[in-house]
C-alpha cells in the first residue's frame, strides 16, 4: 500500500516571486502548503520552478496565498483555482512527487502529509557540543572565540564560513557549548556523525503548562506569620535571585515593586533588555529581563514583527509564574473582588529576573522552541541566578535531545536549583514530562479555597459549583433551564449541542434560558460566548466522568457555574424529567477550609517515567488549581479576543502554577542553607512531604480514588518541615555522570560535559543513584539497592520503618544509623524480594522512613515485578 492519499477535487496554482534556484524558499513554500487543511499534495513546477501547485479538498486558496506572502516575505500571486479530475496514484507530469510505501515513512514524521519532496527540507536544529573550557571569569574575547569556532566547525561541513554564518542564528557561548542553525536534513545527519557532537535535534516547540496557597502550605495562619514559619527563619528569601524562563513579565505589576528592597546584589551580572519597548523597565526587585526569539522566528518566519522584540509579557503566563515564585507583598489582591487578600510569592524578598523564551502561539506547538530555551538557560547561568523556575515541557525524549534537561544539567553544575512543571496531559500512565533526575518535577493539586457558586433548582435542591464570573443573574430570580441538546439546530447532533459548540444552538429555543453544557468539545469560555450569542442568560457546565469532582473557577463572561460529575447527573435528571424546569445561579463567594484538600488534579501528568523508568517522577506536588497571581495588562482574564476586561491579578490552573510554588520554597531554603547542594535541597523537600489531606486520610485523585507516588511523587510539599529535614540524600555532578553512563552515553561523549576525562564505573546501575525515592520497574526475584544519608541536623540515632509494597519483602541493613555530627554520612542497603509465586501484576507502592522521633525522612518505594520467561 502506498502513502499518497486520494487526490481531492481542487487544484490551486500560485506563482511565487522567488528564484528557481532558491532551494530554501522552495522548501519552505512546500512545507507551508502541506500544513494547510485539506491539502493532499504540493509541488514546485513551471519553467522557472517557481510555480506552486497544490491539490486537495476544500482548500482556502486566498488564505494560502496570503500566508505564503507573510512567511516567505516574497510576492505570491494566485494564478488559478478550480476542480480537477486526477486518479489516485497518477504521477504523470508530476516529477516532484514521489510515492512512498507506508512502511518506509520516516519514524520521526518529517513528512506526515504522505508526500516526500525530492529536494531537501531546511529545518532549524540545535547542535549540542557539551561544555565550554573557559571558566566563570570569561570575557567577551572568550565568547567571540567560541562563536568563531562554531562558524569554522559548521563551515567545514557546509563548504565555507560564510555559509555557516548565514545558517547559525544562535551561538551558545557562556556555559552551554553549541549552536542553533538552519540546515538541510542531510547536512544535519552528516553533522551528527562528528565525534565532537554530543547530540543534534530539531528545534521543536515546548508548551507552557498552564493569596491563599501559602496559608494552605503553613507559611502563614489566618493572615499572621508564626515565628516558626520558614518565611521568618529564611528572611522571606532575602536577596536570593529567582530566574523564570517563560513568556516574559509585566513590569508595572505591583508584585514587582521594589518597595523595601535594598541595593541589587553585586554578584548579579544580568541586564535589563528593553528591546523595542521603551516603556519597559527594571528595578531593585525585577533586576533583569531578557528575550530570546531567534528559534521562534526560524519557525514562524515573517509572522514575527518588531513588536515581538521585548521581554514584556503579553500572555500573562510569565507574570503569573514569576510573581508566584518571588512576587512582593501586595495588599488587596483579588479578581472581581474574589480571593481578596495579600498576594505574595514564595520568596517575597527575593530578586527576580525574567527570561522570555515563550511567544504567542501563532504557529502550532512552537510557543517555546528548544533553541530559545537553551539560550535562556545559558544566559541565566551567566547572569548568576540561584533558582530557575521553568513552567513548560514537551514530549519525553532522550536527555541529550531535550533543551530543558541539557540546560538544567549545566545549571546544576553551577549550584542552581531548577524546578519544572510535570505537564497537563492528564492522569494517563507515562504522560509525565521533564524526567531528568537532576530536576525537581512538580505535579499539581488543589488547595482548601473554593470560589463557590450554587445552582439552585426549582425543586429547592442546591448543588455547589465554582465560578469567578463577573456577571450575575438578578438576585433570587429563576429562569427556565434546558440542555444544549434541547436547543440544537436541525443539522447539529445532540452531542455537539450539549457541548454548546458554535453553530449548534437555536436562538429561538435558547433565548431566556439557562443552558446545561457538558465539559469538553470546546473551551469553557467559548460555551459562555455561544450561549449568550443565542440569548441564553447563563450556563451550567457539567463535568465528565473522567474529571469527576474536579472543577475550575474561571472568570466567565456570563453568569455560570461549573459542577461535579456526580452533581451533574442529578441536575441532568431534574432537567430531563421535569416539565418547565427552572433554576437560579448564585453569585460566587470565596469559601475557605474546604475538605478534602489537597486532591490531585485530573490534568496533572503522571508516571511512570518513560525515559528512565528507574527514576520516579514527579518528585513532589504543590498547589496548581485556581491560583491567584499577577497578570498582564494587555489581555483579558479569559485570554479571548472578546474579553475586553483588564485585571491586575488572575487565577490560572496547571502544573505551571505548582512549579513556581516549589521554586519559591527553594529560594527560602537556599537563603536558610546557602551551602546545601541542589540535590540536598531537593531531598529536603521530598523527604519532608506529606501524603495525607486535611481530613487525615490518604490523598486522593479527582474521582476519590487513592492517589499514588506516580501522581504526587513523595507527596505534597510541606515547607516548614523541609527547613529541618534531619537527613538528606545528597548527589554530586559525578553521580549524574555515572547515571549518564548507565543511560548508554560513552566516556568520550560524557567527557564533553566535564572538559576532561571521565571513566564510567563498572558495574553501573540506575537503581543506586542516591535519590530520595526507590523505583524498581523490573524486579526479577530480588535486588539490593544502596543509599547514603547525610546528617544536616543535630546528632541522633535513626531507625528504619518500612511499609512494604504488596507482594514484596523489604529488608534494610543496617536498620539503625547513628549520626554524631553535621555532614557525617552513613550508607545502607535495601533488599527487595518477591514473596512466593503470586507476584502482583502492576506497580505496587510502599515507603521507607528513617526517624529519630523528631525528624521523619520518608522515601517512596515503587516496584513492578517482571516474571521470568522460561
Amino acid at each position: 500500500m502506498y502513502g499518497l492519499i486520494k487526490f481531492g477535487q481542487q487544484k490551486v496554482v500560485i506563482r511565487l516571486s522567488i528564484n528557481g534556484n532558491d532551494k530554501k524558499s522552495r522548501s519552505k513554500a512546500f512545507k507551508i502548503a502541506v500544513s494547510q487543511p485539506g491539502v493532499n499534495s504540493a509541488a514546485m513546477k513551471g519553467g522557472e520552478n517557481n510555480q506552486l501547485e497544490v491539490e486537495g479538498e476544500q482548500i482556502d486558496a486566498a488564505v494560502l496565498t496570503k500566508l505564503l506572502r507573510k512567511k516567505l516575505k516574497k510576492g505570491a500571486e494566485l494564478l488559478s483555482f478550480g476542480p480537477i479530475d486526477k486518479k489516485d496514484g497518477d504521477k504523470k507530469d508530476d516529477p516532484k512527487i514521489e510515492l512512498v510505501p507506508m512502511m518506509q515513512w520516516p519514524s520521526n514524521n518529517y513528512y506526515p502529509y504522505h508526500v516526500v519532496p525530492q529536494y531537501p527540507f531546511y529545518e532549524s536544529y540545535v547542535v549540542y557540543l557539551g561544555e565550554h573550557s573557559h571558566g566563570k571569569e570569561a570575557t567577551s574575547i572568550d565568547f567571540d572565540r567560541v562563536m568563531n569556532f562554531h562558524h569554522e566547525f559548521l563551515g567545514s561541513h557546509l563548504g565555507s564560513i560564510e555559509k555557516a554564518k548565514d545558517a547559525i542564528f544562535y551561538s551558545y557561548t557562556r556555559h552551554i557549548n553549541g549552536f542553533a542553525a538552519i540546515l538541510e536534513d542531510e547536512e544535519a545527519a552528516e553533522l551528527s556523525k562528528h565525534p565532537n557532537v554530543v547530540s543534534i535535534f530539531l528545534n521543536k516547540g515546548k508548551e507552557l503548562h498552564t493569596t491563599r496557597s501559602w496559608n494552605f502550605l503553613g507559611l502563614e495562619h489566618e493572615g499572621k506569620i508564626p515565628k516558626s514559619s520558614l518565611w521568618k527563619k529564611a528572611r522571606f528569601g532575602e536577596d536570593i535571585i529567582i530566574g523564570n524562563i517563560d513568556s516574559g513579565v509585566w513590569p508595572e505589576s505591583e508584585s514587582f515593586s521594589d518597595e523595601g528592597m535594598g541595593p541589587i546584589p553585586s554578584r548579579w551580572k544580568g541586564t535589563c533588555q528593553t528591546g523595542s519597548d521603551p516603556t519597559f523597565h527594571c528595578n531593585r526587585k525585577l533586576i533583569g529581563a531578557r528575550y530570546f526569539i531567534k528559534g521562534f522566528a526560524a519557525e514562524a518566519g515573517a509572522l514575527v514583527t518588531s513588536k515581538f522584540y521585548t521581554p514584556r509579557d503579553t500572555l500573562g503566563h510569565g507574570s503569573h509564574t514569576l510573581s508566584t515564585a518571588g512576587g512582593n507583598f501586595v495588599e488587596g489582591a483579588n479578581i472581581f473582588g474574589y480571593g481578596n487578600g495579600t498576594a505574595k510569592g514564595g520568596s517575597p524578598r527575593a530578586r527576580v529576573a525574567a527570561y522570555k523564551a515563550c511567544w504567542p502561539p501563532i504557529i502550532p506547538s512552537d510557543s517555546c522552541t528548544d533553541a530559545d530555551v537553551l539560550a535562556a538557560f545559558d544566559m541565566a547561568i551567566h547572569d548568576g541566578v540561584d533558582v530557575l523556575s521553568v513552567s513548560m515541557g514537551g514530549l519525553p525524549v532522550p536527555y541529550a535531545q531535550d533543551s530543558i534537561a541539557i540546560g538544567s544539567f549545566h545549571a546544576i553544575k553551577h549550584g542552581i536549583v531548577v524546578v519544572t512543571s510535570g505537564g497537563n496531559s492528564g492522569a494517563y500512565p507515562g504522560t509525565i514530562t521533564n524526567t531528568a533526575p537532576w530536576l525537581i518535577t512538580v505535579g499539581a493539586s488543589t488547595i482548601d479555597r473554593e470560589f463557590s457558586s450554587y445552582i439552585v433548582l426549582g425543586n429547592n435542591k442546591h448543588y455547589r459549583g465554582v465560578s469567578l464570573s463577573s456577571k450575575a443573574l438578578p438576585e433570587g430570580k429563576s429562569f427556565p433551564i434546558i440542555t444544549g441538546a434541547s436547543a440544537k439546530v436541525a443539522n447539529a447532533t445532540a452531542q455537539e449541542a450539549n457541548f454548546c459548540i458554535e453553530g449548534t444552538l437555536d436562538p429561538k429555543k435558547a433565548k431566556g434560558t439557562i443552558l446545561v453544557c457538558h465539559r469538553g468539545g470546546s473551551p469553557v469560555f467559548n460555551k459562555c460566548t455561544q450561549a449568550t450569542s443565542v440569548g441564553a442568560v447563563g450556563i451550567v457546565i457539567l463535568n465528565s466522568a473522567f474529571f469527576g469532582n474536579e472543577m475550575y473557577a474561571e472568570p466567565y463572561l456570563c453568569p455560570a457555574t461549573h459542577i461535579s460529575y456526580s452533581d451533574g447527573l442529578q441536575v441532568s435528571s431534574y432537567v430531563n424529567s421535569t416539565r418547565k424546569a427552572t433554576a437560579y445561579i448564585t453569585r460566587p463567594t470565596t469559601e475557605l477550609g474546604m475538605k478534602p484538600a489537597p486532591v490531585m488534579a485530573a490534568f496533572s501528568s503522571i508516571g511512570p517515567n518513560r525515559v528512565t523508568p528507574e527514576i520516579l517522577k514527579p518528585d513532589i506536588t504543590a498547589p496548581g488549581v485556581s491560583i491567584l497571581a499577577a497578570y498582564t495588562g494587555v489581555q483579558g482574564p479569559t485570554e479571548t479576543d472578546l474579553d475586553n476586561r483588564r485585571v491586575k491579578f488572575n487565577t490560572m490552573t496547571g502544573t505551571s502554577m505548582s512549579c513556581p510554588h516549589v521554586a519559591g520554597v527553594v529560594g527560602l531554603l537556599k537563603t536558610l542553607h546557602p551551602t546545601w547542594s541542589p540535590a540536598a535541597i531537593k531531598s529536603a523537600i521530598m523527604t519532608s512531604a506529606r501524603t495525607r489531606d486535611n481530613t487525615i486520610n490518604p490523598m486522593t485523585n479527582s474521582t476519590h480514588l487513592k492517589a499514588s507516588p506516580f501522581a504526587y511523587g513523595s507527596g505534597h510539599i510541606w515547607p516548614n518541615r523541609a527547613m529541618d529535614p534531619g537527613l538528606v540524600y545528597d548527589l554530586t555532578i559525578n553521580d549524574y555522570m555515572n547515571f549518564l553512563c548507565a543511560q548508554g552515553y560513552n566516556e568520550t561523549q560524557i567527557s564533553f560535559f566535564t572538559q576532561g576525562h571521565f571513566k564510567c564505573p563498572d558495574p553501573i546501575s540506575f537503581s543506586n543513584l542516591n535519590l530520595p525515592s526507590i523505583t524498581v520497574p523490573k524486579l526479577k526475584g530480588s535486588i539490593v539497592v544502596t543509599r547514603t544519608l547525610k546528617n544536616v541536623g543535630s546528632p541522633g540515632t535513626y531507625k528504619a520503618h518500612i511499609r512494604s509494597p504488596i507482594g514484596i519483602t523489604v529488608v534494610v541493613e543496617p536498620n539503625t544509623l547513628e549520626f554524631k555530627k553535621i555532614g557525617e554520612e552513613k550508607s545502607f542497603k535495601i533488599t527487595l524480594k518477591v514473596k512466593g509465586h503470586k507476584a502482583p501484576k502492576d506497580y505496587v507502592f510502599g515507603h521507607l522512613i528513617w526517624s529519630d522521633n523528631k525528624h521523619y525522612v520518608r522515601s517512596p518505594i515503587v516496584v513492578k515485578v517482571t516474571k521470568n520467561v522460561r
